[in-house]
């Protein structure tokens, strides 16, 4: 099969699906979040973009505050626009595990 012949495939897929579908496409690459580290030991083991401190679930939930990504680029200066695609579909894909993150750390 061709790209150009799943392309349409792909398109009618739903948006959980695509994101099931991005998922097993990234395992197959050998390195699947490139860009994103999960540490024992820093930021609570929390997903974060690779080389920082800055957890997937802050950065998901300042965008779900208004937060737009020219200011978190602002606000976060090692940031880079790759480094936020990178954090959405992480965050998409792994919808569950962001949103109870956001959760716990909203308690503390």
């Amino acid at each position: 099969m061709t790209l150009q012949k799943l392309e349409p495939e792909l398109l009618a897929l739903t948006p959980n699906e695509k994101a099931q579908a991005i998922q097993i496409l990234a395992q197959s690459l050998g390195n699947p979040w490139r860009g994103i580290e999960k540490i024992p030991g820093i930021c609570g083991g929390d997903a974060c973009i690779s080389g920082t401190r800055i957890p997937i679930w802050v950065l998901v939930n300042a965008r779900n505050l208004g937060i737009s990504e020219a200011q978190l680029l602002k606000d976060y200066p090692s940031l880079s626009a790759t480094d936020l695609a990178n954090a959405w579909v992480y965050a998409t894909v792994y919808q569950e595990e962001t949103a109870t993150a956001i959760q716990e750390n909203e308690e503390d």
